[in-house]
């Protein structure tokens, strides 16, 4: 049973019913006696079985292949560049290709996962929200192919495409520190979003090596919308010691931001992680990490592909940022990595900028 999925055929021979008992059990039809109905269950259980919710459509001659895309949020444009980058390389192999959004539910994501399962999908690329994926551990020993992207898995060994998140982070506060703010604030999601750890790493990273304190009264993690980012951002202004220059850590924090500055009529420089395609309506200075978002999906589409195909040994990849200037005199400049030629203005931003090289992107 080991090394593949098992049958209703197999759940029959564990149960010691025929084969109709089991297929009118799970699915739910009549006619059958309780006695029989706890056998088969009792046999799903013990052998993992799950039902093929897509054998209507194999017995009617129309055989699928077909992989699953579990994202975070169907309406960020991240998840739709991701989406269109993974589409890309699995409709060249004639995968069909199945998206779901967890909405940053662990519970809703293993629902999903599980329901993708059950349908008989080859393969999966998932955007990890649960902080536990050792439940799939059974799935993969039954053949599933599994690609984790944006966050690493947590309980099981799995190919991971991931960005730039820490270096991008500290060419943003650089950014900041070079323009000679020391109160910058940052906002964010909760720090138990892995990706949010690792930016708020390239923060204090960036501030330790300038000699700068981390900001503890100026840190506001939580806000998930543009709306609670735009209140984050006032009540911060409102504050005894406000500050000067905002690190958002993500598309939606950056709308935030600069929509209550906008509001006031007020002046501060502002960093962010993701570009957004609006950036360059505003006048004031600002600098956004970006990378290219596609270019992440067919990394990990490659890596599944790959899987499929054979490959067994666990693979990272990891795609380069890059900061792009807007509202100022260096606005449409990409900074690029140290030693790729040219620099951004002031030291720290040339030492801190990551590799250039890649495209708009607005991710989480």
């Amino acid at each position: 049973m080991r090394n593949r999925r098992p049958t209703m055929v197999d759940v029959a021979r564990e149960a010691g019913v025929g084969l109709k008992t089991v297929s009118r059990v799970v699915n739910g039809e009549s006619g059958v006696s309780p006695e029989m109905v706890d056998r088969v269950f009792l046999a799903v259980a013990k052998l993992g079985f799950r039902r093929n919710a897509m054998a209507r459509d194999l017995r009617a001659g129309r055989s699928t292949a077909s992989v699953g895309l579990v994202i975070e949020d169907l309406g960020n444009p991240f998840y739709s560049s991701v989406a269109r980058g993974v589409e890309q390389l699995t409709h060249d192999r004639d995968f069909v290709l199945m998206t779901a959004s967890s909405e940053e539910d662990p519970e809703r994501e293993r629902a999903l996962v599980l329901e993708l399962c059950q349908r008989r999908v080859e393969g999966m690329i998932i955007v990890p929200t649960s902080l536990d994926h050792s439940f799939l551990q059974a799935e993969i020993e039954m053949g599933l192919q599994v690609v984790f992207l944006d966050r690493p898995a947590t309980g099981i060994i799995a190919d991971t495409v991931l960005v730039d998140n820490r270096g991008g982070a500290v060419a943003a506060t650089d950014y900041l520190l070079d323009r000679g703010h020391q109160r910058i604030a940052v906002l964010g999601h909760e720090a138990k979003v892995w990706t949010m750890r690792e930016r708020l790493a390239g923060f204090r990273s960036a501030l330790a090596r300038a000699g700068v304190p981390y900001p503890e009264d100026l840190v506001c993690l939580g806000p998930l919308t543009p709306a609670d980012a735009a209140a984050a951002t006032a009540q911060l202004l409102d504050g005894d010691d406000p500050p000067t220059a905002f690190f958002a850590c993500n598309n939606r924090m950056t709308v935030g931001v600069l929509a209550e500055l906008q509001r006031r009529g007020g002046a501060a420089d502002v960093s962010g992680f993701d570009d957004i395609e609006t950036a360059g309506l505003f006048a004031q200075p600002l600098a956004l990490v970006s990378y290219d978002a596609a270019e992440a999906g067919r990394r990990a589409a490659q890596l599944l592909l790959e899987r499929l195909d054979g490959r067994r040994t666990p693979q990272q990849v990891v795609v380069p940022t890059t900061l792009v200037h807007y509202g100022s005199e260096t606005a449409g400049r990409r900074a690029p990595a140290a030693g790729a030629g040219s620099r951004t203005p002031g030291p720290r931003a040339a030492r801190a900028g990551t590799r250039a090289g890649s495209s708009s992107a607005a991710g989480v």
